[in-house]
């Protein structure tokens, strides 16, 4: 069977043969048919089995038919990692380079700019990782709602990675009507809940067991111990003339310490992780695929979706904690039919994870005996204070990690102390006197004289009729207005944005200004008591209020129907039986505010009296 016989197009066929494809993989003869009949497909197969093909073919072709104007995105492809969503925008590039779509990729780490004007001007297709994905979302520059086909692949790896949530978040941003292409190389529960929630009378490919290693790679073990590990990499580099290997390190710290190892030992290396950015990582991706970088020292960020083609040699320089990730690992060799091998360092505190990777492959790994550096440390490994067994790599990398810190606290401290000490000198420091071309101008005011002529009184500042010992402000700056002479160095920093004052106003912002204001805002108004009422005895011997005394109180009068009659009160209804005994409560009978005394009457606050509280900037007259 061909390519041809899958039902595809021409152009596709030319780029396909312009690649080297020749035959269809299995996986690519059981996925093609159903994906270009519209159907959803789930497929099961591990990396380097042409999956990528098996979904980008189709969609190419069903995209290709009718190219709506203005152009909207079509087809997303959701990946976990960034280096995986540039290979499969490489292959989409590759696939349709005689077709007439757009395709995009965006991923974090880098910025948004040049993603967001390629979205602007037009997608077919759209290759995304889900965190830059919701992110222009968020901000309205990505629309989803005409998308037809959804693609998710290495769904377990999502999994693995955290991304479960964020790939919910992104299915309901999606039309309900659409074809879904699943893709996953193992198949845990997790993942088998988002299928039947996901996809609707799918078609289920599997081309290999779950979890099974490719059978074109060889597979050996080296009992080595921890401090040899590099040496017998090295060792193993020149003895069988590796001229290209892939290196997994447990850890970022042992990626980077693998790295600098075989510098020095003359073998040019680089290391990929996650702390390190986006550009390195692809440079050091693109070295290593050149050729230019013999090792590549990565951890299980690369382990998954990186396609180098004939990679020969996989090494585990530590073994993985999940069993899964030792298959993907060694997944990254003997891809597409090519021969590779797997080499596996293992330490006596590793026999574990190995226990659990050969249950997993039904079969023990061969393991090579008399090599240079054979294991001689057989102590058992160290536990914590819960009886977990402590791995030397996690700790290791832990204390580098505190070491970093460290030093980096230490590194602020210093630079703190250096500004710290440059401040002090600049402010002992003896300041340049006055030039006469900066010299304060005197302030020139007027003033009548009973005649009605007006005089010119000239008033120098404070500061020039007694000049200090030692002037308290450089004055190499111009002059402003508005702090108070004396007081810069002790509240502002030699900053030249701060501009230097003539002080010959007070500051508005000064600790006693404020003091002040809000002494005046904060003081009591305490209101004067009411008017006393005076009582006295009527005829019968009760009390009753004078009504001089009493307070008058406006009430609103019912002018009468006829001009000038008396108003005549309103006649009350009369009430319930069941409210006969109470009193009705009527609109004048409110409680009424109490109205503040005249401001002459009222007990002055702190401010208003001759005292200390006064500020000695306000006069009688202000």
């Amino acid at each position: 069977m061909n390519f041809r016989d899958l039902g595809l197009t021409a152009p596709i066929l030319k780029a396909l043969t312009q690649e080297g494809y020749t035959e269809p993989t299995p996986i690519q003869r059981k996925a093609i048919p159903p994906a270009l009949a519209g159907r959803d497909v789930l497929g099961c197969a591990q990396t380097g089995t042409g999956k990528t093909c098996a979904f980008a073919a189709p969609i190419l072709q069903r995209l290709s038919k009718a190219i709506p104007k203005p152009r909207v995105i079509r087809a997303l492809i959701l990946t976990p990692t960034r280096e995986l969503a540039i290979q499969i925008q490489d292959c989409f590039l590759a696939y349709g380079r005689n077709l007439p779509l757009r395709s995009a990729v965006i991923f974090g780490g880098v910025g948004q700019q040049p993603q967001v004007d390629a979205i602007s001007r037009g997608l077919d297709i759209l290759v995304a990782t889900p965190g830059r994905l919701l992110d222009l979302h968020g901000q309205g520059l990505v629309d989803l709602s005409r998308m037809e086909i959804f693609v998710l692949d290495e769904a377990d790896r999502m999994l693995d990675m955290g991304f479960i949530h964020d790939v919910k978040r992104v299915l309901k941003l999606l039309p309900e009507k659409k074809q879904t292409l699943f893709f996953s190389a193992t198949m845990p529960p997790e993942v088998m809940g988002l299928v039947n929630s996901l996809l609707h009378d799918y078609v289920r490919v599997a081309v290999d067991p779950v979890s099974s290693p490719v059978e074109a790679i060889r597979q050996s073990l080296y009992y080595v111990d921890k401090a040899n590990k590099t040496k017998l990499l090295a060792h193993l580099m020149e003895e069988r003339h590796i001229a290209s290997a892939l290196v997994f390190s447990r850890t970022k710290h042992g990626a980077n310490r693998i790295a600098q190892d075989l510098v020095k030992r003359g073998i040019s290396a680089a290391a990929i992780h996650g702390n390190k950015s986006q550009t390195a990582r692809v440079q050091a991706l693109s070295d290593f695929k050149a050729g230019r970088v013999r090792v590549l020292a990565a951890t299980d960020i690369a382990a998954r979706g990186i396609d180098i083609d004939q990679l020969p040699f996989v090494f585990n320089y530590n073994l993985p904690d999940v069993p899964e990730t030792y298959v993907h690992r060694i997944g990254r060799t003997g891809r597409a039919g090519h021969e590779g091998e797997a080499i596996s360092f293992c330490q006596f505190d590793e026999k574990d994870e190995l226990k659990a990777i050969e249950k997993l492959l039904g079969r023990p790994i061969p393991v090579v005996e008399g090599h240079p550096f054979p294991m001689e440390n057989f102590d058992p490994p160290q536990k914590d204070k819960h009886g977990r067994p402590v791995n030397s790599e996690d700790a290791e990398a832990r204390a580098a990690a505190k070491e970093r810190r460290r030093q980096r606290d230490a590194e602020n401290r210093a630079r703190a102390e250096e500004r710290g000490q440059a401040a002090a000198q600049a402010v002992q420091a003896p300041a340049q006197p006055w030039p006469e071309e900066d010299a304060p101008k005197q302030k020139r005011r007027r003033r009548k004289k009973p005649g009605g002529a007006q005089a010119v009184r000239t008033d120098a500042p404070a500061a020039e009729t007694a000049a200090p010992a030692e002037p308290l402000v450089p004055r190499d700056r111009p002059l402003g207005r508005g702090v108070r002479q004396g007081r810069i160095h002790d509240t502002l920093p030699d900053d030249p944005s701060i501009p230097i004052t003539d002080f010959h106003k007070p500051n508005p912002l000064d600790s006693d200004v404020i003091m002040d204001a809000t002494a005046r805002l904060l003081a009591p108004r305490r209101p004067s008591p009411r008017p006393q009422v005076q009582e006295r005895s009527g005829p019968d011997g009760k009390k009753k209020q004078d009504k001089e005394a009493r307070p008058q109180q406006n009430r609103p009068r019912r002018q009468g129907k006829k001009q000038g009659a008396p108003a005549q009160p309103a006649k009350e209804p009369a009430l319930p039986p069941s409210l006969a005994g109470k009193k009705r409560r009527r609109r004048d009978d409110r409680p009424r505010p109490i109205e503040a005394p005249p401001r002459a009457d009222r007990q002055k606050d702190s401010t208003q009296h001759k005292s200390l509280m006064r500020p000695y900037y306000l006069h009688d007259g202000d």
